[in-house]
């Protein structure tokens, strides 16, 4: 039986209502939303339609419209990034982004768009001085994660987002560690645009993600075809949500979304985030004074999400995760985690770190036979 620690990537396993769900609707109604008027497309368009009021419901968003399926988190963030970003525009990002932003300001770079990235400290967090020293008058946009995807650092959101509405600056939330761990509210952070996936706190299936755009927020469309909308017209129509949504929609993953959401709001959000703050706290305890064990990122558990990222000293963190998995039965992340940036502040560009992360399924006797196989791995390695 594995022991599963590499739910910030996606969670396993999934509540049983998920696979249900996606069972149902693709027993019973799976048409095309919104691709015809018989029964089983209506039906298939009232599934869409309940789930997009359900997160909009999570994220305390104004109308259900402002809510846009992807198929990812990253595919929300390039339509966000790319769809919002002009050339002479200037972008500030931090040094603990996701390549999901990173790559997207790289690329937006040869198009003409400045990009100024702001340093995290030593323990891969920024402060909301940080941004508004970055800040320039063409600043048109601020990208912030909202939990760091190697350290689990929690980032101040709500007062980023407070200075950017200030200077009148669109801000954008990558908020793919903390959906459905942490309350994410749009309002509080005033964030104007919001990405995260179905896959993970959520407990959705892959390929499933959304974006909330903000009213009043434009984009450019960074797909184009059939909306089963203003069909006449060969422009990508301004009806919201069908600008953003070209395609048919992945319905079933949406179906799928909806039940992983009652799973977080019947269990609770507060017992989910307490449950994964303990394990991550039990964790960092035991650890800490482990010869040759660094742990990185934020010393209080309080300022995490459910992720520890550590290493061995003298041991390459590809092997201790290749180590954990065939000798102990251990499923853990080892590497860059897709996010180069971040590794470079805390200094592990070269040699990348051990990543456990939590969810309300791991135990605290999972969290004891790790501690003990990292025992091992120390003495004999």
């Amino acid at each position: 039986m594995v022991i599963y620690f590499d739910n910030a990537a996606t969670s396993y396993p999934k509540p049983f209502q998920v696979p249900q769900a996606m069972d149902n609707f693709l027993r019973s109604r799976s048409a095309n939303p919104g691709r015809g008027g018989h029964r089983m497309a209506l039906e298939a368009g009232r599934v869409v339609l309940g789930v997009r009021e359900q997160v909009s419901g999570l994220i305390y968003a104004g109308e259900p419209e402002e809510i846009i399926f992807t198929s990812s988190a990253t595919e929300a963030l390039n339509l966000a990034l790319i769809g919002g970003l002009r050339t002479g525009d200037h972008l500030v990002i931090s040094s603990m982004e996701h390549n999901a932003v990173a790559r997207t300001a790289y690329h937006l770079k040869g198009i003409g768009v400045e990009v100024g990235v702001v340093e995290a400290d030593r323990w891969g967090m920024i402060t909301p001085e940080d941004v508004a020293r970055a800040i320039k008058r063409n600043t048109r946009m601020v990208a912030a994660v909202h939990a760091s995807n190697v350290t689990g650092g929690i980032m101040p959101i709500e007062e980023i987002g407070s200075l950017c509405r200030k200077a009148g600056i669109r801000f954008l939330v990558d908020a793919s560690q903390t959906a459905g761990v942490i309350p994410v509210n749009v309002q509080q952070a005033q964030a104007d645009l919001l990405a995260f996936p179905g896959h993970k706190g959520l407990y959705g299936p892959p390929g499933i993600g959304v974006l909330y755009v903000g009213s009043g927020i434009e984009l450019e469309p960074r797909k184009f075809g059939g909306t089963g909308s203003q069909s006449e017209d060969l422009e990508m129509p301004h009806l919201i949500p069908d600008r953003y949504e070209a395609g048919t929609l992945n319905t079933v993953g949406i179906a799928g979304l909806g039940a992983g959401i009652d799973f977080v709001q019947q269990t609770g959000m507060e017992k989910i985030a307490a449950h994964e703050r303990e394990l991550t706290r039990h964790l960092m305890v035991e650890i800490k004074d482990i010869s040759r064990i660094k742990i990185y990122g934020p010393p209080n558990p309080e300022d995490r999400v459910g992720v520890v990222g550590f290493n061995i000293e003298g041991v390459d963190s590809t092997e201790v995760a290749f180590i954990l998995d065939q000798v102990y039965g251990i499923a853990v992340r080892a590497g860059l985690h897709c996010a180069p940036l971040a590794h470079k502040t805390l200094g592990t560009l070269e040699k990348g770190l051990v990543r456990v992360s939590f969810s309300i399924f791991n135990t605290h006797k999972e969290v004891d036979q790790l501690i003990s196989a990292l025992h091992e791995i120390v003495r004999e390695y």
